[in-house]
């Protein structure tokens, strides 16, 4: 199993004081908030590709870098990065060739249904959360405009500070090549 194997690599992990080279503290040295996908292309490529080391940032992620409202989960964690981790810039950072950018939410709720989530559930959900479960789990058809949007609710959000610059770039999940979107400066 999965867990097993991790929690037997994990004990030698800590046994053989493995972690050291990772030590730091709990703020970003680059001072910088960063979103970006979860896609697991970009798990090593992109502090690769930016330069950044264990410390440096706080690193965001969800599915296609969205941020979809100025009370997403993703927004929490900006706010808490600038707030109470002393970081000074936001960077958007979507990719090409993204998931959610091929999502197709019927065909997402049919999935849920193929895995046991039954439609009152489904339908619970949507009056709980007052919204949509198709429109909730819809993604985007151009990534330049999702980190568009993104940025643009951010750089309109009430907590942020209009000091702080909010950033929007595009990065290749091949090479690791950056094309600037949004520069907030």
């Amino acid at each position: 199993m999965l867990l097993d194997q991790i929690l037997e690599f994990n004990d030698r992990f800590v046994q053989d004081r493995q972690y050291e080279p990772y030590e730091t503290d709990g703020l970003p040295d680059k001072k910088v908030v960063i979103l970006s996908c979860m896609d697991t292309r970009l798990v090593e490529l992109l502090p690769q590709a930016l330069n950044i080391k264990n410390g440096d940032v706080k690193l965001v992620k969800n599915a296609g870098a969205m941020v979809s409202s100025p009370t997403d989960g993703a927004v929490k964690s900006i706010l808490v990065g600038i707030h109470a981790l002393n970081a000074d810039e936001v960077m958007v950072i979507g990719h090409h060739d993204c998931g959610m950018g091929k999502v197709n939410p019927d065909d997402l709720v049919k999935k849920l249904e193929t895995r046991g989530i039954s439609r009152e559930q489904i339908e619970a959900f949507e009056t709980n959360q007052n919204t949509d479960a198709k429109e909730f789990l819809k993604g985007f058809t151009n990534v330049e405009d999702n980190v568009k949007n993104s940025v643009d609710i951010l750089n309109h959000h009430p907590l942020i500070p209009e000091t702080i610059p909010v950033h929007g770039l595009v990065i290749d999940p091949h090479t690791g090549k950056l094309d600037l979107v949004v520069n907030g400066y």
